[in-house]
């Protein structure tokens, strides 16, 4: 009898929005903190856009517009948006982004939230934002702060702008 073959995972792909302003210190770009206890001591390297998961039937643009308003708030607008790129982020995910410009306020932050048991087996379920907090970071900055495999959507929005 043959052996059934299992079928390899597809990689998760989501969609999302690299916001950027002209600022005083120059070109900023806004990337959120993930919350939850697992990201709350995380600091460099655990930042993002705004993003979420893409189903096959999506347009990852509106895909993209809905977790920007979904994880940042209803004060939450961007108007045209361009195509940045594409990367792929350690654990195989692909995140398709896209570009555009705000002046997001920060202290409008209105994120969406999720619920998980907490601790682990306790038998509770707590629930948590999803973005817990939001910051306007220079280039430089950003590049720190930002997970490794969405470095290259900084250097794609500088290539993009100039």
């Amino acid at each position: 009898m043959p052996v059934p073959r299992r079928t390899p995972a597809r990689p998760k792909v989501s969609a999302g929005i690299l916001a950027y302003r002209r600022g005083t210190r120059g070109l900023e770009v806004l990337l959120v903190h993930p919350g939850g206890p697992f990201w709350r001591k995380k600091d460099e390297g655990a930042w993002s856009i705004p993003k979420g998961e893409l189903d096959a039937s999506e347009d990852p643009e509106q895909t993209a517009r809905r977790e920007f308003a979904e994880e940042l708030g209803p004060a939450a607008c961007i108007g045209s948006l361009q195509p940045l790129a594409e990367v792929q982020q350690r654990g195989g995910k692909r995140v398709i982004a896209f570009c555009g410009e705000t002046d997001f306020d920060k202290t409008s932050l209105s994120s969406n939230t999720f619920e998980i048991e907490w601790p682990p087996k306790s038998g509770r379920h707590q629930a948590f934002p999803e973005v817990d907090r939001v910051e306007w970071f220079d280039l430089e900055t950003a590049r720190l702060k930002i997970l490794p495999g969405q470095v290259e959507l900084i250097d794609r929005l500088v290539e993009v702008l100039s």
